[in-house]
């Protein structure tokens, strides 16, 4: 059966509208629309280098990185130089400051970004929720789950009122015993690894890891802990596969099955069976009247119930299983990496300023001597205190 004219001129006039249409979009995605947020932002008085099709400003980030990592291959030139944490941690924003000024911009891809350093802006754009929405997570991050902090609106309200009784001070000082046990047993360790003339040399990095893992697991899993440390394993493994493809900006790279994007995966699945699992096995116990809300995921499952019950089985007002799940992947992403980084950083400066590791250590023996530290004890240390606060501030006099 042949095409007939008539038939050719049917085909032609619905295919060609649907080109024309998609050549528009694309048009408007690769160059248009970037062009158009260029001229607002410079009319906005940022600055920022002119658009590149496609790219950005992909190729300059990379080279600014590459030079970067080279000129920090050695610890001592870093620690030679002062203590200001910026051009090593945010290397590429800092670049862009340096040469474009406090309110520029730059490119990932087709999409802008914008930065400013003024406090009062960048106050106003935390309270003005409205105007400022959270960044939409790409399909690679959101495999490390999203949980409350990527939400917006009555969504989040919802969440921070069922997650907040689980850290309320009351409920975090019944968990100082399991800290101080995970801390006791990581300086063991250390004791165990020391010379005969007691000196000995420790990559303290990997103990801090772990030190933060257990405690996490354990706080946030309880009875359940070593299906939490497989959690971590297999975040942990997680992270380091999507630093991988952090500079992947092609649309959809995600979804080729390559070994990398297969791996990922596979570990979302597991990670989400595993938590399903756990979660299962205290819903059941707490139908059976078990009382388990000695941990965060005890103390969020009951939280939640106890809002179901106020509301009704309303599932825009109670938490789903699969956020449940969401949530306490956020337990380890946002309190894991975050804590042994501030605890290497602050021992690498304790190093550098040896009078306040003598004043923290002399106010430590002074508070509780050869006791266990407790919670009220705590409250009376105010050199560590000082030091924490500008420590995690990457600077001290």
């Amino acid at each position: 059966m042949g095409f007939t004219p008539t038939s050719t001129a049917t085909c032609f006039l619905i295919i060609a509208p649907l080109v024309v249409l998609w050549c528009w979009k694309l048009l408007k995605w690769v160059w248009l629309r970037p062009k158009r947020l260029e001229r607002a932002l410079r009319a906005q008085g940022l600055q920022g280098n002119p658009y590149s099709l496609l790219i950005g400003d992909t190729k300059e980030m990379y080279t600014v990185l590459m030079q970067a990592a080279r000129s920090q291959q050695s610890t001592s030139s870093f620690l030679s130089k002062d203590n200001d944490a910026a051009p090593h941690i945010t290397t590429f924003n800092h670049h862009i400051v340096n040469k474009f000024g406090k309110n520029s911009f730059f490119w990932e891809g087709t999409k802008p970004k914008v930065v400013i350093t003024d406090p009062e802006q960048i106050k106003e754009v935390f309270n003005k929720i409205q105007d400022f929405e959270k960044p939409k997570l790409s399909p690679i991050v959101k495999l490390l789950g999203s949980g409350l902090a990527n939400l917006e609106g009555e969504k989040w309200r919802t969440h921070r009122k069922i997650i907040n009784p689980a850290f309320h001070l009351e409920k975090l000082k019944v968990m100082l015993p399991i800290f101080l046990e995970c801390c006791d047993d990581m300086v063991s360790k250390w004791e165990r690894l020391l010379s005969s003339n007691d000196k000995s040399e420790i990559d303290v990095w990997p103990f801090l890891q772990n030190l933060t893992c257990d405690i996490i697991s354990r706080t946030a899993f309880g009875s359940s802990y070593e299906d939490g440390k497989r959690i971590f394993e297999l975040l942990k493994e997680q992270t380091g596969l999507m630093m991988k493809l952090q500079n992947a900006y092609i649309p959809g790279w995600w979804l080729l099955p390559t070994t990398t994007n297969k791996r990922m995966k596979k570990i979302d699945t597991e990670i989400r069976a595993l938590l399903k699992g756990v979660i299962n096995k205290r819903e059941n116990a707490m139908k059976a009247g078990e009382v388990l809300n000695n941990d965060l995921l005890g103390m969020l499952l009951e939280s939640n119930r106890m809002e179901i019950q106020d509301h009704g089985k309303n599932n825009i007002i109670a938490m789903t299983n699969l956020e449940v799940i969401e949530e306490c992947n956020a337990f380890y992403i946002a309190g894991q990496e975050t804590t042994s980084v501030l605890l290497v950083w602050t021992m690498v400066l304790l190093s550098r300023y040896p009078h306040w590791q003598e004043r923290a250590r002399e106010e430590v023996l002074h508070v509780f001597g050869n006791q266990k530290p407790d919670y009220n004890g705590l409250s009376h240390l105010k050199i560590v205190s000082i030091t924490w606060f500008y420590f995690s501030d990457g600077y001290i006099n």
